[in-house]
């Protein structure tokens, strides 16, 4: 009983940081644009077929995966350049419901594209030889892959806490964020930072998709999934917020995992719960956006 308590704890944690893999652009998108963008999902579906495209359904090495995620970071990367040119650019200081829409409407265009290029049918992607073992932590077998998501949600966390809160960059980015004319009063060039900022949000989507890629089976559906949780995460971690993404993300996956033992019954019931008394005692998040509280 308690290995499988522990079980489900090591997979909530792999869970949860998968989801803030999704979560960290779509949380630095609006930090710095403050538009919540529907489409983040099916760019992240595009990062998981750019990387099958390249390493199949079973992965020769540790390597070529790795490359083959980097390569989807910078294909969804350059996607989201060009969406920000075409599209998100007209869409600042627009009313959120245009914002909603447009993005939604992105969406469908991604979702069907997709379909038209790689089908309709359901795919497995085993993970690479040296991840597709178990290891036996506190005499539970956990596999492998679990632990690379864990390390690799963690790693994308640190380097994007470092990123933003000590480096020049990111103290101009959070600059423009908190007040965008006057920064360009300073001779900061908030246009170009805007669309690096786009750019790094779409490709953190894509490396999501590439890094996660054997952890379901993959479908034009699998960007929904994790869009929604990904939601959840920012929202319960204060919106824009990358820390409260993070911790938000975390929790989720754990209640989500620990509840198939705990309520077997309502497995799916627990996530929506715990967002419920998250909203009801803390309504702007963990960490809430400046000026709230």
């Amino acid at each position: 009983m308690l290995s499988e308590w522990l079980f489900s704890i090591y997979s909530g944690i792999a869970s949860g940081l998968a989801v803030f893999l999704v979560a960290a652009g779509l949380s630095w998108v609006f930090g710095i644009l403050k538009i919540l963008n529907m489409a983040h999902g099916n760019f992240f579906m595009v990062g998981t077929y750019v990387a099958y495209s390249v390493v199949g359904q079973r992965p020769e090495s540790l390597a070529a995966f790795m490359g083959a995620s980097l390569l989807a970071a910078a294909v969804v990367g350059l996607l989201g350049f060009i969406t920000d040119k075409v599209m998100l650019r007209r869409l600042r200081g627009a009313d959120y419901h245009y914002v909603l829409m447009g993005t939604f409407a992105l969406a469908m265009l991604v979702e069907g594209v997709v379909k038209l290029i790689w089908g309709v049918d359901l795919t497995t992607v085993n993970p690479p030889p040296v991840l597709d073992a178990p290891v036996d932590i506190g005499g539970v077998m956990v596999p492998r892959f679990t632990l690379f998501a864990i390390g690799a949600g963690l790693a994308v966390f640190a380097a994007l806490d470092l990123a933003l809160n000590r480096t020049w960059a990111g103290k101009l980015m959070q600059a423009v964020a908190a007040d965008p004319w006057m920064a360009g009063m300073m001779g900061i060039n908030v246009p170009m930072l805007l669309a690096v900022s786009v750019t790094a949000s779409f490709a953190l989507a894509g490396l999501a998709g590439g890094l996660l890629l054997p952890f379901q089976s993959l479908s034009p559906d699998i960007g929904n999934s994790y869009l929604l949780l990904a939601f959840f995460a920012v929202i319960i971690g204060g919106l824009g917020n990358i820390r409260g993404a993070f911790l938000a993300s975390v929790l989720l996956g754990v209640v989500q995992q620990v509840s198939t033992i705990a309520v077997p019954n309502f497995p799916g019931l627990t996530v929506y719960v715990a967002l419920a008394v998250f909203l009801i005692w803390w309504p702007n998040g963990i960490f809430p956006p400046a000026g709230l509280k």
